[in-house]
């Protein structure tokens, strides 16, 4: 046991011994309490729905504000592991500016969710008025794989938009590993959205998506390839993703790939692939596709 104690912490130290050495000198953001403080914001943003279900008028505000208090609180620590860990001071943890910067970007993001709770109200609706299997909204918000996605990604978007490392990703492959749902958290995705059943589906990380947008399972929204650097490393950061722009119905298992530009009201059939741009009002079938 003792020998094969070492072999694994010789491989560990291989792993953040290095230029992640700040990996030894503090902690990296903890997954499960990321998920934590998710579950914990899901039930400020539909508040009844998530967490407790016996809620008032009175109660409504003491509830959201003790929930958004330990949430914010809880996210502060998270950020500033995730800080420090790309921090090239000697002791990240003992660097003002790390927790200067995790306090304010929490703060931001605070100010951000009331109307990231707006907007997913506008995904439920968007939800029950789509599926007609729907009975309610309220069936939407507690059972729909696509608003569990979109709810993570969301939250994770305005990290992403603040600059916070690690943790966004690590919030939208939580809403991947339940749902099946892929959704990058550098996704651009205007207001009622909604994923009709939702497994397979792929959101690349620079991808537009207009408003009332309605797609499918299996659906994908890739690259089409990527160039390399002089090591042959893929360049980060460059537009590579479709941009579909309002009122874009997009069927099962079609495949979007590259910078191209779905134009507003186009309609694509199930199992088509796309490789070029589509004027407004296109509707794509496959043997329009061949």
């Amino acid at each position: 046991m003792k020998e094969i104690v070492n072999r694994l912490a010789e491989a560990g130290e291989k792993l953040i011994i290095g230029e992640r050495s700040a990996h030894l000198r503090h902690e990296l953001p903890s997954r499960d309490r990321c998920i934590q403080i998710v579950e914990v914001l899901r039930s400020v943003l539909f508040p009844g729905y998530f967490g407790t279900s016996e809620l008032s008028r009175d109660s409504l505000r003491y509830h959201i504000g003790a929930n958004l208090d330990w949430a914010s609180q809880a996210l502060k620590e998270q950020v500033l592991r995730g800080l420090c860990s790309i921090c090239k001071k000697h002791d990240p943890s003992q660097c003002p500016e790390c927790h200067e910067r995790a306090n304010g970007i929490v703060d931001s993001f605070v100010t951000k969710l009331p109307d990231v709770g707006r907007v997913l109200m506008t995904d439920a609706d968007a939800a029950y008025k789509g599926d007609p299997a729907a009975t309610s909204r309220e069936e939407a918000i507690f059972s729909y794989p696509g608003l569990l996605a979109i709810t993570n990604q969301r939250l994770a978007h305005e990290l992403n938009k603040l600059g916070v490392p690690l943790i966004p990703r690590i919030i939208t492959e939580h809403a991947h590993s339940i749902t099946g749902i892929d959704i990058h958290p550098g996704a651009k995705i205007d207001e009622e959205f909604f994923i009709d059943h939702g497994t397979g589906v792929v959101i690349g990380e620079t991808c537009v998506i207009g408003k009332r947008v309605r797609i499918y399972q299996g659906v994908t929204l890739g690259a089409k390839s990527f160039p390399l650097d002089e090591r042959g490393n893929p360049i980060k950061g460059i537009e590579r993703h479709p941009i579909i722009e309002d009122d874009v119905i997009i069927y099962a298992g079609a495949t979007i790939l590259g910078r191209i530009r779905i134009g507003k009201g186009s309609v694509i059939g199930g199992n088509v692939w796309i490789t070029s741009d589509l004027p407004a009002g296109s509707r794509i079938s496959q043997v329009e596709a061949r």
